[in-house]
């Protein structure tokens, strides 16, 4: 788990949104391929979840995440 995952998740949650790598990248600073590769990866995880071609939301896994209720040992998201 990288700081720009918990950024993207917190970026999700906070706006309640569904959105792009590209939006979210333009708002918390990162690149958008960057983000996108992030966003793959967090998927994976079941962290968020692609709601079509291009778009993504948080699932209630990633809530769980960041509210501190999820263990170390139910998460797999590679830091590269």
């Amino acid at each position: 788990m990288t700081q720009a995952d918990e950024r993207i998740l917190e970026f999700l949650q906070e706006k309640e949104i569904v959105a792009s790598p590209a939006v979210i990248a333009a708002n918390i600073d990162y690149t958008g391929k960057y983000v996108s590769n992030r966003c793959r990866m967090l998927a994976d995880a079941g962290l968020i979840q692609r709601v079509d071609a291009s778009n993504y939301q948080i699932t209630d896994f990633g809530e769980r995440f960041l509210h501190g209720d999820v263990e170390a040992e139910e998460l797999e998201v590679q830091d590269n």
